[in-house]
């Protein structure tokens, strides 16, 4: 992909569009999006696993099937919705999170708005909609359209509630050799961008339950996800595992735009955990 923007200046400037304005996409970017979404390149994630996205396009919420798209208010005028398909296990769900992370950051670098769904919204229509395999199921959908500039009130209050304007800072997201030893900006040496830009990434509900320790050789960062109890149980599956694909996302791209090399990797430090909810995902290991 290709940016006028730096792509750290992308995953600054992203944010969650719940209000569309009426013009619908036009030709060329419906084109581009498609050709973006049909590339296997860009389905596949950091283990290999491959996930699958659908562009449906929509008019008043109704497909071009007829099917009344269900979002429970929470989203006006949108002109299409951008659909995920994966496994439905761990490291599925994870790879496919930092997948359609990418395509919303393409999509902001177009000047083209998106959100964020794993719960609100109805996966019956869109099952309705498309053909799903055995296998499958729909972790995540986001709308997509061009962002009305005033925003509802219902919006604005929505961010308040779910305090998507406040992040957590980095002594309680970060740690330096050990979970318990807070990692300082500092400290953090060449990974100081790649770590502010996991801490200012999307989750669900801003709960931000990624948890990352900088090792001793400031090379190798370990990537943890402290769930949060009964949080995605009435979802018949595990999205905070979204929130550190999406977090993988944001680290690797901006050590990509800084050039520092490095790799995925499961390999667990066995190092001690402060609660039971805390649970090692995946190590970045750079050169």
């Amino acid at each position: 992909m290709s940016y006028e923007e730096s792509m750290n200046e992308v995953m600054k400037k992203r944010s969650s569009i719940r209000t569309f304005d009426t013009k619908p996409l036009t030709e060329q970017d419906e084109e581009i999006i498609k050709e973006y979404i049909n590339n296997e390149d860009n389905l596949i994630g950091p283990f290999g696993n491959k996930g699958k996205m659908e562009y449906v396009k929509v008019t008043k919420n109704v497909t071009g099937k007829g099917i009344k798209i269900g979002t429970y208010g929470f989203i006006k005028n949108p002109q299409a919705y951008l659909v995920g398909f994966c496994a439905n296990n761990k490291y599925s769900i994870v790879e496919f999170g930092h997948t359609f992370h990418k395509l919303v950051l393409f999509l902001t670098a177009r000047g083209i708005g998106t959100c964020w769904m794993g719960g609100t919204f109805s996966r019956k229509s869109f099952e309705s909609e498309l053909s799903i395999r055995d296998g499958e199921f729909i972790p995540c959908v986001t709308p997509a359209g061009y962002p009305k500039e005033k925003k509802r009130v219902f919006d604005r209050a929505l961010r308040y509630a779910v305090k998507a304007d406040r992040k957590k800072a980095w002594d309680q997201l970060f740690y330096d050799r050990e979970i318990g030893t807070a990692l300082t900006p500092e400290n953090s040496g060449r990974y100081k961008t790649p770590i502010e830009m996991v801490r200012i990434g999307p989750s669900a509900s801003n709960k931000q339950p990624w948890r990352v320790v900088l090792e001793e050789d400031r090379k190798t960062c370990h990537f943890y996800i402290e769930h949060t109890p009964n949080y995605s149980t009435s979802f018949g599956y595990d999205m905070q595992l979204l929130d550190l694909g999406i977090a993988m996302c944001q680290f690797e791209l901006a050590c990509r735009e800084l050039e520092i090399n490095g790799k995925w990797v499961i390999e667990d430090p066995a190092l001690k955990l402060p609660n039971e909810q805390t649970e090692y995902i995946v190590t970045w290991k750079g050169e």
